[in-house]
């Protein structure tokens, strides 16, 4: 038996949301992440002969309804708000595959569905032919993460879908996300993250100067310390004469 929570009243970020299916009293996919579609859509210019095109900016609503579905290998999330006028569709996929180390296990948000319905007038303001339409991705293969792992990107990530709205095309932006949808190894905990690429880069760009920074550190220290030490003993040495005549007043 499987349920379904929607946790995002947890979240500090008013634009983040949380959702969670458990199955058997189990959490088994947990999804943290902020999300915004902005979708072209066609009104009437002013002489109302021509077709302009405006952009409606629509966010994930913290109060969406949600369905789930875990399973083996394959896994799915199902996000709904404002009657049903928004609807969000992520399928996972966990798959095999050889490599040069032997065979590995991974994971990828496989597809993505986005149903929306411009006649909904929160976000869509005067739309020609207002109706319902369904942007979706094209061989997608996002998130890629090791099983047994979560995903974790803070940067935003903008995936393009096609629209059944003459092939418009709508970009969903992701941000914050902290995702699993496969092996999660305790109620309501994460497994080790996974980090995006972005974030590995951005936190290599923070550290790299303070490396950097107690390398020339060290660099200098070992040099002073090397002079010291080399000054000391030049010092030490006795200074033999070198004019001849003063040998004989040595001894």
């Amino acid at each position: 038996e499987q349920e379904v929570e929607n946790l995002s009243g947890l979240s500090p970020n008013p634009e983040k949301d949380i959702f969670v299916v458990r199955e058997n009293r189990t959490t088994c996919l947990m999804a943290e992440f902020a999300a915004k579609f902005i979708v072209p859509y066609d009104v009437w210019a002013s002489n109302y002969v021509d077709l302009i095109t405006e952009q409606a900016d629509i966010p994930l609503s913290r109060g969406a309804e949600i369905k789930g579905k875990c399973g083996t290998n394959e896994s799915e999330l199902e996000l709904s708000w404002l009657d049903q006028a928004y609807t969000l569709k992520l399928s996972f996929l966990k798959e095999g595959h050889n490599t040069s180390r032997g065979p590995e296990a991974s994971w990828r948000l496989s597809r993505i569905q986005f149903t929306y319905d411009t006649s909904e007038r929160t976000y869509f303001k005067d739309a020609v032919s207002p109706g319902k339409h369904t942007a979706s991705s094209h061989r997608l293969s996002a998130l890629v993460t090791p099983a047994g792992r979560s995903y974790e990107c803070q940067a935003q990530q903008t995936i393009s879908l096609v629209s059944s709205d003459h092939q418009k095309s709508v970009q969903l932006l992701l941000s914050e996300v902290r995702l699993q949808p496969f092996d999660i190894p305790a109620d309501f905990v994460f497994s080790e993250e996974h980090k995006c690429p972005v974030d590995q880069r951005e936190q290599l760009e923070e550290t790299l100067p303070l490396i950097l920074g107690l390398i020339l550190g060290l660099v200098i220290v070992i040099t002073l310390g090397i002079y010291h030490v080399h000054h000391k003993l030049t010092a030490s040495q006795v200074q033999i004469p070198r004019d001849r005549s003063q040998y004989k007043h040595m001894g």
